[in-house]
């Protein structure tokens, strides 16, 4: 029974670092997003993030952005930028990692 009980509450560990992760790859997405439409460029976002926050508190978000170059067909055309982000919570056995992929034109 004291097995079990451990083996629960180590699995709702993960499973909160899980969340954690998440939220803190969307949170770097968020960041790289605004950089990368303030600056038309992948310049900015490629990064990374310590979070400081309680409920973030020693996360971090890896970020990376390509460039696709689009055919001109008009004036108004420009890049699609990919902006990855990947969230880290944790450590050891309960490190978590999620991913988070924006496209933006």
């Amino acid at each position: 029974m004291a097995q079990l009980q451990q083996t629960s509450g180590e699995a709702v560990s993960l499973q909160i670092q899980s969340q954690r992760a998440l939220f803190a790859a969307e949170s770097g997405a968020q960041v790289a997003v605004a950089q990368v439409l303030d600056s038309n460029s992948c310049s900015l976002a490629s990064s990374g993030i310590s979070f400081s926050g309680s409920g973030l508190s020693g996360c971090s978000a890896a970020l990376s952005c390509d460039a696709i170059p689009v055919p001109a067909t008009g004036p108004a055309s420009s890049p699609v930028f990919v902006v990855t982000s990947t969230g880290q919570c944790g450590s050891g056995l309960e490190q978590a990692e999620r991913v988070v992929e924006v496209v933006v034109q």
